[in-house]
């Protein structure tokens, strides 16, 4: 069909075309599909880009495994998948743990798939459909959770295998290029389970802010994100170096290193080194975070500190150590 495509259509081939330009002729890339609107507008867009980039797109789909008839649905994304023109196409069953929560679980279970899929497949990318949505939601539970800067910068467009184009689409907008290029999508009942901290602030928490400030709540939640990740990312590189200096060969701070630097500095050296020792990031809080610090700047003997993970950290003498 002749014309300009829609205009989603054509931001969300825009978008994927930017997220590749920096891949080498002939790359592979993989697009992580569910079955919902948000990962085949990605498919779709992608399908359309990569042939005229000279890459080489693939699909994989991760069956959970946690609902009936699961395999029946991912098999269906993979065969929409593939009449978008993707190859190759693979569906990875998983089994979800109970470790992190049912989100968390399942989470670290599609990661781990994908990332295996994507190393038997030479994939240099694996494209996932994270929205704006999805941005500002992450964005407001960083916030509940108090985890500071790096948190609430929230998902990174770029993350070493893991790439998001769609971090500046709706899902108003994913499924208006579902629509617009014919593609049928599935709607996870998941997706409107209260039980799910994601759907309660999908579906009450970011709706009473609307209801309050007005729109646009969400596009300046990913805005926020977006320019916290430069502040987090600059202070990442000097904690990577502080962290290294106040080592020693038993993985233990020196407190007295500590001690001497800023406070922005030094409380993430502890979260830094706290999520290098096992601390889910997910789970590890300011509050704890905060704990820890009290034993380098407050220390009047306190026994230990429990921190997520089951890891535990201590001081022993001039040191700060952390075990499992």
């Amino acid at each position: 069909m002749g014309g300009r495509p829609h205009p989603d259509v054509a931001r969300a081939r825009v978008l994927v075309r930017d997220a590749l330009a920096d891949l080498a002729d002939g790359s592979r890339v993989l697009v992580a599909v569910s079955g919902g609107a948000d990962s085949l507008a990605l498919a779709a867009a992608t399908a359309f880009v990569a042939p005229r980039r000279d890459l080489e797109a693939g699909a994989v789909v991760v069956d959970h495994g946690l609902q009936e008839g699961s395999d029946a649905v991912a098999w269906t994304a993979a065969a929409r998948a593939k009449q978008l023109g993707l190859a190759p196409v693979e569906v990875a069953r998983v089994e979800v743990g109970a470790a992190g929560g049912p989100e968390g679980a399942a989470r670290a279970a599609r990661y781990d798939a994908l990332s295996g899929v994507a190393q038997r497949h030479d994939a240099v990318a694996v494209l996932l459909g994270h929205t704006l949505d999805d941005q500002a939601e992450t964005v407001l539970m960083g916030l509940a959770r108090g985890s500071g800067a790096r948190s609430l910068a929230a998902m990174a467009p770029a993350d070493g295998l893991w790439r998001r184009p769609f971090l500046a689409l709706s899902r108003t907008q994913t499924r208006a290029v579902c629509e617009e290029t014919g593609v049928e999508w599935w709607d996870d009942p998941h997706n409107d389970d209260t039980a799910y901290t994601r759907v309660r602030v999908r579906t009450q928490a970011l709706p009473a802010l609307e209801a309050a400030l007005g729109p646009g709540v969400r596009e300046a939640l990913a805005r926020t994100a977006s320019l916290l990740r430069a502040d987090a990312d600059h202070l990442d590189e000097l904690v990577e170096r502080v962290e290294f200096e106040a080592l020693d060969g038993d993985d233990r701070l020196d407190a007295e290193t500590l001690a001497k630097l800023p406070r922005a500095i030094r409380t993430r050296v502890i979260r830094r080194h706290a999520l290098r020792m096992g601390c889910p990031a997910a789970d590890l809080t300011a509050a704890h975070v905060i704990e820890v610090e009290r034993l380098v700047t407050d220390w009047h003997g306190q026994s230990h500190i429990e921190l997520p993970g089951k890891v535990v950290a201590r001081r022993v003498g001039v040191w700060i150590a952390f075990s499992r």
